[in-house]
Parts: structure tokens; C-alpha cells; sequence
């Protein structure tokens, strides 16, 4: 069976480092606040050429966390892609927002053209969704939001190291809410994200956010480093072991893009004379593919013939947002999100990921065709 992904292969190549690294973090006594996360921090946003930020427990506390700091109210609205995970709409109406669910482009990205109509008085910021491990087209959801004065929190979970007109994702909006999750580009084996910003103050506050509230920043505070809650605040803290596996995989995470634009090479070399429907690469963008999505109108039989043949498959995302029973209420009517509709209908993601080996590319690809193959007769 060739797995979807799977941590395996990598975690044997560096487990001796990792739990050479573990052992001596948790010997330190720290477990939460100290060195490694400090470390790491520091590192992370030296690499994405970034002023501020902190790491927090998840990417979905990222995003809550970026919509308290703006202070988001009950009733106001937000904007974002309807192609996208559900943490995006939970973070959203946890904040007690409204989310307001905009169609997609060819490439599967909110597509900007459709924005402006669903911008009303209460809307106050726009979450773009790098899907894929690709860019939003930034320049135009910028100029969008300066018109209305609204602020960008970028959806970065699934595009780190991904560029627009070669500057990095996260470097564009209010604030860039990244993910740890074990399959991410960076991933940990646990869970963790990051929230980067560009102003001090908006740092200082989701730093307090992250941690009950409390005041560890400014000096001047009366209630520095006191058990007092300056702001209603969470418990999103990325812990010592966590920060530490970071710490070592932050270093390979320029190989581990280079690898997954190799694989997804090799994909499209073999695949290009079928009719499946691959990857496109918009000319303002470098896709660091974090997944192969193609498109086929059979998608079901060929998901379940692959399956069969011993390849793994995933989904994403099988289901639109505004279609689930725990989001109708947010929802848009379907003409309004046709192809966001049509594409669920016929996406599917191939493995791809570091570790995958090339001989199991080439075998996927050869499985692929005989079975589109078959269909097509």
C-alpha cells in the first residue's frame, strides 16, 4: 500500500537527533516559555523575513487568536474562500463573527472578482486561503480591502515557503495565521501554529492573547509578568517538545520543498496526456504543492480503483462549507458557489509528500492510467 502520507520514513531518518534534542529539553526543567520556543520563534521569522509573531497551540488558535486582536464583534462579518478546511469557519464564528463564503477561480482560490459583492457595513477583514500550497492573488485582495478599510488575515496552513511575485505568504496581510499540523509543510508530531503581524502593538497583543492575557512583553505594564488578564485571553501555548522538533525541522524545510516540486514534476510529466485535470501554477506564484490535487469527472470510481491498487487517496475538501449541517445557517445559496460545488464533485489528492520515493510516483502514475484507461473505454 502506498500511504496518503505518512510521518514514518522521515521521523527514521531523524529520530536519533529528535530524541537526542527531547531529552535534553525536558532534562532543563521548562516545560512551557523557555529556550527552544524562544529559539524558535527567533527562527521562524528571520526565515520568512518577518518582524513579529508568536507560536501558538494550533493554526486554528492562530486564527481565532488574529480575529480577537482586531477585536472582532458580534455580528460583524468576515470574508473567505468556500474551498476551505472548516477550522477557517469555526475560528470565524467563534469569534463571534459571521462568515460570508465567496466562490472559488479555476485554480481552486477565492476568486477576488467576487469579493466586493458580498462586502456590506458589517464586514471587517478578509481571510484569503492559500489552498494547496499555492498564493492567493494578493495584489487584488489588497486593493480590495484598502477600499473598504477592511484588514487581511492570510490562511497560510497549507502554503508555507509558498511566494506571490516572490515574496512570501504571510508577509502581505494584518496579520498570517500558520499551521504545525503533522502533514503541514513544516509539520510537528503533535499540533502547533504560528501568527505572524507587521506592528508592534498588534504583537504584543496576541502575545497576551495566547496566554490567559497576561502582560509578558511590556515592561512598563503594572501587571507584567503578574497572574492578571489584561485581555479575555486563551490557553494556545506551543510547548517545549513541540518547539524543539521544530527547531530541527525548520532546517530541512527548504529540502522538503524541493523534494515536493520534484514529485509533483514527475506527476505532471506522466500525467499530462491524460485527461485528468492537474495542477495549474498561476505565473505570480511558486506552488510548493503541500497537496496534488487533479480533477476528473469519474472521481469516484477512480479514487475507489486506486484504492484498490493499493494507493491511498484523500478529499479535499469532499464536502462545501455552507452544505454541513453545523454551517447552513452561515451558508450561500449553491448557484452563488457553482464551482466551488463542481470541483467538490471531482477533486482528489494523489500522495505526495518528502519521503515518498520516485519508483512510487512512477507506479502511481502507471495504476492511474491503466485505470483511466478502463474508464475511458
Amino acid at each position: 500500500m502506498i500511504n496518503f502520507w505518512s510521518y514514518k520514513r522521515e521521523y527514521k531518518k531523524i529520530k536519533n537527533k529528535i530524541l537526542i534534542r527531547i531529552d535534553k529539553t525536558i532534562s532543563k526543567g521548562n516545560v512551557f516559555f523557555g529556550d527552544e520556543l524562544n529559539n524558535f520563534e527567533k527562527k521562524f521569522l528571520k526565515k520568512y523575513k518577518s518582524k513579529f509573531g508568536v507560536a501558538v497551540g494550533s493554526g486554528t488558535d492562530a486564527l481565532l487568536i488574529s480575529l480577537s486582536a482586531l477585536n472582532i464583534k458580534r455580528g460583524d462579518q468576515i470574508i473567505t474562500a468556500a474551498n476551505t478546511a472548516i477550522p477557517t469557519i469555526s475560528a470565524i464564528i467563534n469569534s463571534g463573527a459571521v462568515p460570508k463564503l465567496v466562490d472559488i477561480r479555476d485554480d481552486y482560490l477565492i476568486d477576488p472578482s467576487k469579493i466586493e459583492k458580498q462586502i456590506n457595513k458589517k464586514t471587517r477583514a478578509i481571510i484569503p486561503v492559500h489552498l494547496y500550497g499555492q498564493s492567493c492573488d494578493m495584489d487584488k485582495i489588497i486593493k480590495i480591502a484598502k477600499k473598504y478599510n477592511l484588514k487581511i488575515i492570510e490562511d497560510c496552513a497549507q502554503a508555507q515557503g509558498a511566494m506571490y511575485k516572490n515574496k512570501f505568504v504571510g508577509t502581505f496581510g494584518d496579520f498570517a495565521c500558520f499551521s504545525f499540523y503533522p502533514t503541514k509543510i513544516l509539520g510537528t508530531y503533535g499540533d502547533g501554529g504560528f501568527i505572524i503581524t507587521k506592528r508592534f502593538n498588534d504583537y504584543k497583543k496576541i502575545k497576551r492573547l495566547r496566554f490567559y492575557g497576561i502582560e509578558t512583553t511590556d515592561k512598563k505594564n503594572k501587571f507584567f509578568n503578574k497572574y492578571y488578564a489584561n485581555d479575555n485571553g486563551f490557553n494556545s501555548r506551543l510547548d517545549e517538545i513541540q518547539s524543539t522538533i521544530l527547531n530541527i525541522k525548520l532546517s530541512y524545510t527548504d529540502n522538503f520543498i524541493k523534494k515536493r516540486i520534484n514529485l509533483a514534476k514527475i506527476y505532471i510529466k506522466n500525467l499530462k496526456d491524460t485527461n485528468l485535470k492537474l495542477p495549474s501554477v498561476n505565473n505570480f506564484s511558486k506552488h510548493v504543492y503541500h497537496l496534488f490535487t487533479v480533477r476528473h469527472r469519474q472521481k469516484n470510481k477512480i479514487v475507489k480503483l486506486l484504492k484498490k491498487n493499493g494507493v491511498g487517496t484523500r478529499v479535499i475538501y469532499p464536502y462545501p462549507i455552507n452544505i454541513m449541517k453545523a454551517y447552513k445557517k452561515f451558508g450561500t445559496k449553491e448557484n452563488n458557489l457553482k464551482k466551488t460545488f463542481s470541483a467538490s464533485k471531482e477533486i482528489f489528492s494523489l500522495p505526495l509528500y518528502p519521503e515518498l520515493k520516485i519508483s512510487e510516483v512512477n507506479s502511481i502514475c502507471k495504476t492511474l492510467k491503466k485505470i483511466l484507461k478502463l474508464i475511458d473505454q
